[in-house]
């Protein structure tokens, strides 16, 4: 697994993945709600990642400040 991207507001993250499952490339997005810095509620979606030639953008993941800077500026 490789996170791409956290960002939070308020009592609200958000995490970003890249997962590897059977070959296969996916997209991972988990959103937690956080209460008394305790995770208290969880969503998920998983989104399979096709081939290059099939986006239609950058990709999913595509930022031009990598995260390891992003957190560094908070």
């Amino acid at each position: 697994m490789k996170s791409h991207r956290l960002l939070s507001e308020g009592n609200f993250v958000v995490i970003y993945s890249h997962v590897k499952q059977g070959g296969d490339d996916w997209a991972f997005f988990d959103l937690f709600r956080l209460k008394g810095g305790k995770i208290v509620e969880h969503w998920d979606i998983q989104e399979k990642i096709g081939p290059k030639e099939t986006w239609r953008n950058s990709g999913k993941f595509y930022s031009r400040v990598p995260l390891k800077q992003s957190l560094q500026n908070r």
